[in-house]
């Protein structure tokens, strides 16, 4: 498992206490479920998304509850890379098989409570395979197993992958990098997500520093005007 985990170790930390401010919040916005499926998405690569998934994953199983992440990022997944586990089986290839009589299988990861679906081998066809029945009827056969199911999916820009999963999902969270995302492209992404009649759960600021309050609600006001 690599360093980035690492930082949830102490629960007094500021990136753990940002974190299960986040989770708080999600368990509030989705009270009528009885196991949870939230999207995580982005604008662009490199903002941060699969890390936010992974520590989400990690502080909602501290509280208990039995949590999976789904890889939905068919075409650039990391979520293997931060568990170190294999790539060579996941969604993709479970997406091109009989799903008949088969019992999915999950890695179970390092940290108690967190279980991963990678991605797999990279398919030429992320788009179709993400719309199928397949991948509907995949969601339905692991939902009554995990209390949290986590999708952590392509950005929005550019990829209708992101877009596709928000129907398997209760909610939608963006993440956006401080002083990297530009605004006009975090409202075309909100945008993009409303048009398919998605629900937003809120925007997660990442990489913010300690001591950039003043810019942070600065750039957070100016995004909700």
């Amino acid at each position: 498992m690599i360093e980035e985990l690492q930082l949830l170790s102490n629960p007094k930390s500021r990136v753990a206490e940002a974190v299960k401010t986040v989770r708080t919040n999600l368990e509030f916005s989705i009270v009528d479920s009885k196991n949870t499926k939230i999207m995580l998405t982005s604008t662009a690569p490199g903002e941060g998304k699969s890390f936010i998934t992974a520590c989400l994953a990690q502080s909602y199983a501290s509280t208990g509850k039995k949590v999976l992440i789904i890889d939905c990022d068919l075409r650039r997944g990391r979520q293997y890379e931060i568990f170190g586990v294999s790539n060579n089986k996941g969604l993709s290839n479970i997406l091109i098989s009989d799903l008949e009589g088969v019992k999915i299988e999950t890695i179970k990861t390092k940290l108690k409570g967190v279980y991963l679906l990678p991605g797999g081998t990279v398919p030429p066809n992320p788009s179709e395979l993400l719309e199928s029945q397949k991948m509907r009827d995949v969601v339905g056969m692991l939902e009554d197993d995990y209390d949290v199911i986590l999708f952590d999916c392509p950005p929005v820009i550019g990829l209708s992958d992101s877009l596709i999963v928000t129907k398997y999902v209760d909610t939608t969270v963006i993440v956006a990098a401080y002083k990297t995302t530009p605004t006009e492209m975090l409202k075309k992404s909100v945008k993009s997500l409303e048009a398919v009649n998605a629900r937003i759960a809120g925007v997660i600021f990442n990489k913010v520093p300690s001591s950039s309050k003043g810019y942070y609600s600065k750039y957070y006001d100016s995004y909700y005007e």
